[in-house]
């Protein structure tokens, strides 16, 4: 069955905003080695977005984009965007608001999405603070709402912070859900105890419950919905070409870390690390290596403060860049393509050079080729085509 296109609904406007319009732009790439040289171009999908931070296909053409700001967009191609009522409320401040989004891998029969936010206390959490919840919802047929909501988790202790939220979310074919949680910065020893949420990996059932497999379950006072732990602060997470969960998360000054995360793993954070303090001196003991602390399969120094990451499965931009991870990068305002061959990681190329725009998240869409949200106000989504 060939690969649906959409590149020809996207070539008119969006009545909704003014500044949607579509264009295409050509940006080089530029390597770290002469013979990976690339050349992309990008085409316009939406923008006019107010800091997009996540994007979710629901079909061949319509996606769920959400804007951090607190709101759930449905950019339908050739039609207006609706804005998705039915949201709980969110506590927008900081880092903190409406984050990411997946579709259920069995979205066309039950239409069951997944996002996470950042949360106020409430009766239902008790304390005081904020934290990161996750939540299911099915889209109502016409798109416009959001019904059936249900609050799966959310993270514990609650802390009066506007940081390191994390909230990646990853589906796992066997049903479970993982997401990542930030240490919320100034907590940053509590990614090292079991006895929260901060600073971990977390994986349940899609109602909310413990698989009965998780690696803590029976070990006295852990909570038992913990995968991994000792991040920092993950926002990007991926199934890998191996079926593994892969992850980035963001280093304090350099030492962002690419890491394949396995069930009941110390990832170090913040005993090792490769960054440092910001303006200068040592994390902890001022270490990167540590018996029972797992190393990361990649680090960046210094820090390109990742966010969003997809493997490529298709061959849209030839076989070389088939099973690449791709990385946005918030402080170089461009994109990273990691080249793995045995599981290391062998290349890394710097696309999007002139885009100048921070980028968010990266997904691959269901035509095979990549899509991109910068982090702006005005944000775009941006699809990624190869120069012929």
């Amino acid at each position: 069955m060939p690969v649906p296109r959409i590149s020809a609904p996207f070539s008119r406007p969006l009545p909704i905003r003014p500044s949607a319009i579509f264009c295409a732009v050509v940006f080089g790439a530029t390597a770290l080695h002469a013979d990976a040289q690339t050349a992309l171009r990008t085409e316009v999908v939406a923008q006019g977005l107010d800091h997009p931070w996540a994007i979710a296909f629901i079909d061949a053409k319509n996606m769920l984009v959400t804007e951090r700001s607190g709101k759930l967009l449905l950019i339908r191609p050739g039609q207006p965007t609706l804005n998705v009522g039915g949201l709980p409320k969110i506590a927008v401040g900081g880092q903190g608001g409406l984050l990411d989004v997946i579709a259920d891998s069995k979205f066309t029969a039950n239409r069951t999405i997944y996002f996470c936010y950042s949360e106020e206390a409430n009766e239902r959490t008790g304390g005081s603070g904020n934290s990161t919840a996750l939540a299911s919802a099915r889209l109502s047929d016409d798109g416009k709402t959001l019904n059936d909501l249900k609050v799966l988790f959310s993270q514990k202790p609650k802390h009066h912070s506007g940081l390191h939220f994390g909230c990646r979310i990853v589906e796992h074919p066997d049903g479970t859900l993982f997401m990542t949680l930030g240490e919320r910065s100034n907590r940053a020893p509590d990614a090292q105890t079991l006895d929260n949420h901060h600073g971990k990996v977390i994986r349940i059932r899609k109602d909310g419950s413990v698989p009965p497999d998780n690696p803590f379950v029976a070990t006295n006072g852990a909570l038992p919905e913990i995968w991994s732990y000792g991040h920092r602060n993950a926002q990007g997470a991926v199934l890998g070409s191996d079926g593994k969960l892969w992850l980035h998360e963001h280093g304090p000054q350099g030492g962002d870390e690419v890491n394949r995360v396995e069930a009941g793993k110390n990832y170090g954070w913040p005993v090792i690390t490769y960054g440092e303090q910001y303006g200068g001196g040592k994390v902890g003991g001022g270490i990167t290596a540590k018996a029972g602390m797992e190393q990361p399969v990649h680090q960046w120094t210094p820090s390109i403060a990742p966010s969003g990451m997809a493997v490529l499965q298709s061959e849209r931009y030839g076989k070389a860049w088939q099973g690449s991870m791709f990385v946005g990068s918030l402080v170089f305002r461009n994109l990273e393509r990691l080249e793995f061959k045995n599981g290391k990681v062998v290349r890394v190329e710097k696309l999007l050079p002139d885009l100048k725009e921070r980028v968010r998240d990266v997904r691959e869409g269901p035509d095979g080729y990549l899509y991109i949200a910068t982090d702006e106000s005005p944000g775009r989504i941006l699809r990624l085509l190869p120069v012929r």
